[in-house]
């Protein structure tokens, strides 16, 4: 080791600001800062990566936030303020891209871990990207089509500085669909005087959309599990699975598990699950999810908790809700053998120790859902180039690119010894750090 580079890990210097500086959502338990578990990470696999110091450190922290406030008038005629952040932290790699999450637990520590996991999600996928995130403190749910519009467009105005088709494309995320991302595009057009389709992904296809979009992330779910029962010697036929949060990741991801001759024994939604060891078809469940609203009360099954699905006896629990949902408290009551992180950041680093010393493979997060951002790219690029493929095109760059993720991520894991996660982030990282290096430090 030269003076020049050091093994940078858990012992960093601290901080120069807050990790909980949010003014309102600020959450109290150590275990559930997302923030602080995102660099607790990024420690634990530097302590396998020789870089400069000074390199290290620009990684720990964003490149630039902001923090808007802004009104937007309701149907009743009143004026409400939201709270809205866009967060970039990295742009070394490419643009910055990232989803923008409509809910009211959003925090800016929030926004700035999802940041940096969607870093290292790009650079391992290798595509030319950097990592950014945003989001609005609100209940889409409680908000009319007009008020969500006009949120939208107003929050879209106020991070205008951010975004654009060359330097950060914001997708949907949690709370987010196609309509609010056609509403983004239009609005940052008209600011422009034309059309700019590329300056967001994940809109309807009428608009410059991409074929395959909307299930990408679920399919990339699929395809990285169908790897991992191959890898762990488990026939997908006598595979059971459960899914926690059975909405556009979660959904598609069972249903192409059953395809692939997978049993589905329980799904969950934001009110509770139901379970039933026979085996459910999840086409018949979403088709009642989308009717009444839940998956609660589908026939013929038990009604459970999203907690206890969690503790399910299955083969694969696919965790495809929010973050911090294994965490030290239930890490020793999961009975799966594999975990795969549909979610960000659904496993705390507490809660992974627990999972890897008691055999339990977890495919991480910048891994299993990476589909969602490689079709987002994608459709970055047919909008570039006007030019767009057939969906069976787009799913079998799908199919190639998680391919070879995983296989990159297990032969990193094999020789370093150490568990997916701390593999995948050892290939993001030294990417990363090695883009930053080749581009030399301005001035």
């Amino acid at each position: 080791m030269t003076d020049q580079t050091k093994e940078y890990g858990a012992s960093g210097p601290s901080c120069p600001f807050s990790i909980s500086e949010e003014l309102t959502n600020t959450r109290r338990d150590p275990e559930e800062n997302v923030y602080a578990n995102a660099l607790a990470q990024f420690d634990k696999a530097l302590q396998h990566i020789r870089i400069k110091e000074g390199v290290a450190e620009t990684l720990r922290y964003p490149k630039r936030e902001l923090s808007v406030t802004f009104p937007v008038v309701m149907d009743s005629g009143d004026i409400k303020i939201f709270r809205g952040y866009r967060v970039h932290h990295s742009a070394v790699r490419g643009p910055t891209k990232g989803g923008i999450r409509y809910s009211p637990d959003v925090t800016l520590d929030e926004v700035r871990a999802l940041a940096m996991w969607m870093t290292w999600k790009c650079a391992l996928m290798d595509l030319p990207y950097g990592g950014a995130k945003g989001g609005v403190v609100v209940d889409p749910k409680q908000l009319s089509m007009r008020e969500l519009e006009n949120l939208t467009r107003r929050y879209t105005t106020e991070i205008s500085i951010m975004i654009g088709p060359d330097s950060d494309i914001p997708a949907p995320d949690m709370g987010t669909n196609s309509q609010i991302m056609a509403w983004i595009m239009d609005t940052y057009s008209m600011h422009r005087g034309f059309s700019v389709p590329a300056v967001v992904t994940g809109k309807p296809v009428e608009i410059g959309g991409s074929l395959g979009r909307t299930e990408a992330t679920g399919r990339g779910v699929a395809f990285t599990l169908a790897e991992a029962l191959q890898l762990k010697g488990i026939n997908p036929s006598q595979a059971t699975v459960a899914v926690q949060g059975f909405g556009n990741v979660g959904s598609v991801a069972a249903r192409l598990a059953h395809e692939m001759g997978m049993k589905i024994v329980a799904v969950s939604g934001s009110t509770g699950g139901v379970y039933n060891d026979q085996g459910l078809d999840p086409v018949l469940v979403n088709n009642f999810r989308q009717q009444s609203g839940c998956v609660s009360g589908f026939p013929r099954c038990d009604e459970i908790t999203n907690a206890e699905l969690l503790t399910i006896d299955c083969d694969v629990l696919v965790v495809a809700a929010v973050e911090n949902q294994i965490t030290a408290r239930n890490a020793d009551l999961i009975k799966a053998k594999i975990v795969a992180e549909g979610a960000n950041g659904p496993v705390t680093p507490v809660a992974d120790e627990i999972l890897n010393d008691r055999g339990i493979f977890v495919i991480p997060d910048i891994l299993c859902n990476a589909g969602g951002v490689t079709v987002s790219y994608l459709e970055w690029v047919q909008d570039l180039q006007s030019f767009f493929w057939p969906v069976e095109e787009i799913n079998n760059k799908l199919r190639t690119l998680m391919h070879k993720g995983f296989e990159s991520v297990m032969a990193c894991a094999e020789k370093h010894r150490v568990s997916a996660r701390e593999a995948a982030l050892i290939l993001a990282i030294r990417r990363i750090a090695d883009a930053i290096m080749i581009r030399g430090i301005y001035p």
